[in-house]
């Protein structure tokens, strides 16, 4: 979900270490930072959030540029369209009577939406997005403006970036932002350290640790090493006071240790060497005033320092550590403004690793392991103990020497948090191999576990009549459908089944070959079809059909349906006049909202504010800790005029994320009763990771539950009325879903 709590229209070298001697910029900065995209970290432009997804990616792009060395890509992939965005947030105000956004934007066959700027003033004091004015088509480099008055006395924070909707692809380069047509006067910041360990350099041409450096005794022995150590590096990474204050360079930290641990004689040699180490991290306060957390949901889990059978004076150190004096400053992590989920800073994404390299393929599975223990609100549904996982990837990562072993061995690992937001962009060359690059040109829907054929992306597929609506996919290539889902489920990350199959089918007929066999059952009857493939490129697809529906429509006199995948809340208040008076309000959610109309339309629902929903958060200070904390009114007080009728939501395994959060909302009404099957079980903001080798992936950074804490994680927004598509009603082209909420409304 893009934003919870606030409307964001889309989401979005010194050589040697330095000691004691801080080193500090030569100039100060302004709020508006690194318009230019010039600053670069961890891969992406500093200061700056967004994240690719299946749809969509976002990268920094050297070739086309319109001044300097980088400019933003958002580039339309496949799959559904939604839209995608590059996002700014300054918490400051600036005194004015007008503010100016400005920026080169180049664009290349953008059509079915936009590309342009974006600029909100919080809190709900002015919004534009150039949707009026959007860019379509291509287009060579060319500036473009938005300008909003200000409000000094009110405005608490600017958002601001770049988005694409729809397809096509889009360029970014040089934003401004003016007050009343002059440059806005520097807030200064304080002048920021350079710290020791962004000038740690020791082992940037390769961490030099082969499987021959870290072993001397027998397997058992050596992966009971690298599993204490992780344990122990996790731990003082993030709770140990000097790594939060930037003075060591974690990375680089695990490969000085590593191989001297696992090659220890014994335990006793081993735990003073990490003593040793440990005691080098430097000294710290101890907490004498620990604040007691009030409305935990999880514990941070730290028993094993007690259960892992190391020396007394190794668990004095580490129990010192859990008891320092820690503030909400880290070098390796933040929690987000308004939204609190977790931003991992400074992590480099070791763009040009081998590998080959060990050592760098264990701190890929150190990070993200460790990321998961300390951050992930969901941690308690991974349905395993995590540390199990830990002990079962060491030696598949071991034994991932190339590339696409490696790439596989993270897919699979970011797969066992059952996370349908757990998206993990590997190496475009090994997708394509796993994947292919060839498709045939139809879509798959679920019903009863097994792929229908249920439209068509292809007019001059669908006219060959070689596949029809309501086909069954039984075998490809001669193999069973339900082992080709076997195989690749283990590479899928997702909240539950329903949504494992919605994921799994939109790569089901994905090939690198010009003919795939299929085996079909039709009307009870088996048929072998080859069937020509398509390149995704093709200019001919059209879109799915459902894409097709209005955003409000009258169904019959007295039954209005909004579809919520495209109402925009400005258009609230006219079609409002329309729907008042109906006995019934169908609110499709089987898509993705490009906007946030929960809010409005709650207001019209609604007879009073009320609570639904409430969220959980990571603790800096306690890493592992997560609490709750209160969510979001909606309605407003004392609304006598609220919607009488009955409100039918719509929602299936294609509801996810945002659309399930608004699903919550709507469901607080009255009269409301919710149909269809259940959602894909991933709400809350997304928080981005990046592995070594430029593997990025994400998780679900907060905790979304229900006022009375039911949870939504994996479980979904479970539907009032069951009703899931058919055959029947697939080759004859009816929405049965659809049908049901209106015979529901009818019925007195």
């Amino acid at each position: 979900m893009k934003n919870i709590i606030l409307f964001l229209v889309v989401i979005l070298s010194l050589v040697g270490l330095l000691c004691s001697v801080n080193i500090f910029a030569e100039e100060t900065k302004s709020s508006f930072r690194n318009l230019d995209f010039e600053e670069i970290n961890n891969g992406f432009p500093t200061y700056w959030s967004g994240a690719n997804n299946k749809t969509y990616s976002l990268k920094l792009d050297s070739t086309t540029v319109y001044s300097g060395k980088y400019s933003i890509c958002i580039e339309y992939l496949e799959g559904e369209q939604s839209f995608i965005s590059i996002s700014q947030r300054v918490p400051d105000y600036f005194e004015g009577k007008h503010i100016t956004l400005s920026g080169y934007i180049k664009t290349e066959n953008i059509e079915d939406g936009f590309a342009g700027l974006w600029l909100r003033l919080d809190p709900q004091i002015a919004f534009d997005n150039m949707q009026s004015r959007g860019i379509t088509g291509t287009t060579d480099w060319t500036k473009y403006e938005i300008t909003l008055p200000l409000n000094p006395q009110k405005t608490t924070q600017f958002v601001f970036g770049s988005l694409l909707t729809g397809k096509g692809k889009m360029w970014v380069d040089n934003l401004s932002i003016s007050i009343d047509g002059k440059k806005p006067i520097a807030l200064e910041r304080p002048l920021q350290p350079i710290l020791p360990a962004q000038v740690d350099k020791e082992f940037d041409n390769g961490s030099n640790i082969t499987l021959a450096d870290i072993s001397n005794k027998s397997n058992k022995h050596l992966y009971n090493n690298l599993k204490d150590i992780a344990l122990i590096w996790g731990f003082v990474k993030y709770y140990h006071p000097n790594v939060a204050a930037g003075k060591f360079n974690m990375d680089y930290e695990l490969f000085r240790i590593l191989p001297s641990v696992c090659k220890a004689k014994d335990n006793k040699e081993r735990d003073n060497i990490i003593l040793e180490w440990i005691n080098k991290l430097g000294t710290f306060e101890i907490a004498t005033d620990n604040k007691i957390e009030k409305d935990i949901k999880i514990e941070p889990d730290l028993s094993w320092i007690d259960k892992s059978k190391f020396s007394k004076e190794l668990v004095t150190s580490l129990k010192e550590i859990k008891n320092a004096k820690r503030t909400n400053e880290h070098y390796y992590i933040e929690f987000k403004a308004y939204v609190s989920n977790p931003e991992f800073k400074n992590e480099n994404p070791y763009t040009s690793m081998l590998y080959t390299d060990l050592g760098f393929r264990l701190l890929a599975l150190y990070r993200y392991w460790n990321m998961i223990e300390y951050f992930y609100p969901y941690k308690y549904l991974i349905g395993e103990d995590w540390k199990n996982i830990l002990v079962e990837f060491i030696p598949m990562v071991i034994a991932a020497q190339d590339e696409k072993e490696y790439n596989l061995c993270m897919l699979e690992l970011t797969s066992r948090i059952k996370d349908t937001h757990a998206y993990t962009n590997i190496s475009k060359t090994i997708a394509q191999d796993l994947y292919g690059t060839l498709f045939i040109p139809i879509e798959l829907k679920n019903v009863d576990n097994n792929p229908i054929v249920s439209s068509f992306f292809l007019k001059e597929f669908e006219d060959k009549g070689e596949l029809q609506r309501g086909d069954i996919i039984k075998k490809i290539n001669g193999e069973k459908v339900c082992d080709i889902i076997k195989q690749r489920a283990v590479y899928e990350s997702a909240s539950n089944y329903p949504t494992l199959l919605r994921e799994l089918y939109l790569r089901l007929l994905q090939t690198n070959d010009s003919i795939l066999s299929l085996e079909i059952e039709r009307n009870g009857k088996t048929i072998k079809k080859d069937i020509q493939t398509y390149a995704p490129s093709n200019k001919l697809i059209i879109k799915q059909l459902y894409k097709d529906t209005p955003a409000f429509t009258m169904l019959r006199d007295d039954i209005a349906y909004l579809n919520n995948g495209k109402l925009k809340s400005d258009s609230l208040p006219s079609i409002w006049e329309q729907i008042k008076d109906t006995k019934g309000l169908i609110i499709d959610i089987r898509n993705y909202p490009t906007d946030m109309p929960l809010y409005g339309l709650s207001r019209y629902l609604l007879p009073e504010l009320v609570d639904f929903v409430k969220f959980s958060k990571g603790n800096i200070i306690y890493p592992g800790m997560f609490t709750f904390f209160d969510g979001v009114k909606i309605g407003q007080e004392n609304n006598k005029d609220y919607y009488k009728g009955k409100v039918i939501i719509i929602v299936d395994e294609s509801t996810q994320s945002s659309a399930e959060f608004h699903a919550m909302a709507y469901k607080v009404h009255p009269n409301a009763i919710v149909v269809g099957s259940t959602t894909a079980g991933a709400d809350g903001n997304v928080s981005s990771i990046v592995l070594p080798g430029n593997i990025r992936t994400q998780i679900t950074g907060i905790g979304v539950y229900y006022p009375n804490g039911g949870e939504t994680q994996q479980i979904g927004i479970v539907p009032d009325i069951e009703v899931k598509p058919t055959v029947k009603g697939i080759k004859n082209g009816v929405d049965e879903v659809l049908e049901k909420c209106i015979e529901i409304i009818n019925v007195e």
